[in-house]
């Protein structure tokens, strides 16, 4: 191993919400999107954070296999947006994999390019990764645009790259009320979803407020300020549109 040093924001031992079983998941720091929801505006900043190798991190993690071995979990790279530290995640998951860890990325995507030598890097990251948690946060380009400063384009290219790699893949989609709840964009979604021919679950992930804190101690003022998390009804027609059971 080359000991590549990796930015690390923060980790959690026991997480339960990031993939299948209970899960060790590492947050990394630094960001390319701004999302309007973020509820981890603290990773943002790109160049900061906790100096770690992957060994350091994979030994932490490892304390808890036995909790992974027992739920059917395992450790969970998220961030921040982990792509943005590729040599570090195929460090750390060739460590997992030899120990027999089961290993995830939950990402958007936003820095996905086909420059080859990131394709080249990815390509071999696949190969040590079970599971993708893909965050695909609104289908209609000029909305995503406006609700993350960023295009969609490099995530559902992104997608399509997955599907040809015939990654399996969780969709997930938080649901906020006014901003990605329309159906008509919901429908559109589903069409892509149905395109894709490695997704394995879809989640809705109804849009809460439990990171409004975190901007406020960052002194920055919180742009869906207001908004409240979404009524049942239309949780069950995101549900519906999306066909979630379907994948559940």
């Amino acid at each position: 191993m080359s000991e590549v040093i990796g930015r690390v924001h923060s980790v959690e031992t026991m997480g339960t919400v990031d993939g299948p079983g209970i899960r060790f998941i590492v947050f990394m720091q630094g960001c390319l999107l701004r999302c309007q929801f973020c509820h981890n505006p603290d990773t943002w900043k790109i160049g900061i954070g906790e100096e770690r190798t992957a060994q350091d991190v994979f030994e932490e993690a490892y304390k808890y296999k036995a909790f992974m071995d027992a739920s059917g979990g395992g450790i969970t790279v998220s961030g921040g947006e982990p792509l943005l530290q590729v040599d570090f995640l195929i460090e750390l998951f060739t460590l997992c994999q030899k120990a027999g860890i089961h290993t995830t990325i939950d990402s958007c995507g936003g820095c996905f390019t086909r420059d080859p030598e990131f394709i080249a890097k990815l390509d071999r990251l696949m190969k040590v990764t079970d599971l993708i948690l893909l965050d695909i946060k609104q289908i209609d380009p000029a909305k995503h645009l406006k609700l993350t400063t960023r295009p969609n384009a490099p995530i559902l290219d992104f997608a399509q790259y997955l599907a040809d790699k015939e990654q399996p893949i969780w969709i997930r989609h938080v649901l906020i009320p006014t901003k990605t709840d329309d159906p008509d964009d919901l429908t559109k979604l589903h069409a892509f979803i149905t395109a894709l021919p490695n997704v394995e679950r879809v989640e809705v992930l109804p849009y809460h407020t439990m990171g409004v804190y975190k901007w406020e101690n960052l002194g920055i003022r919180y742009p869906l300020e207001g908004i409240e998390a979404p009524e049942d009804d239309v949780i069950d027609m995101a549900n519906r549109i999306l066909e979630t059971q379907k994948y559940n």
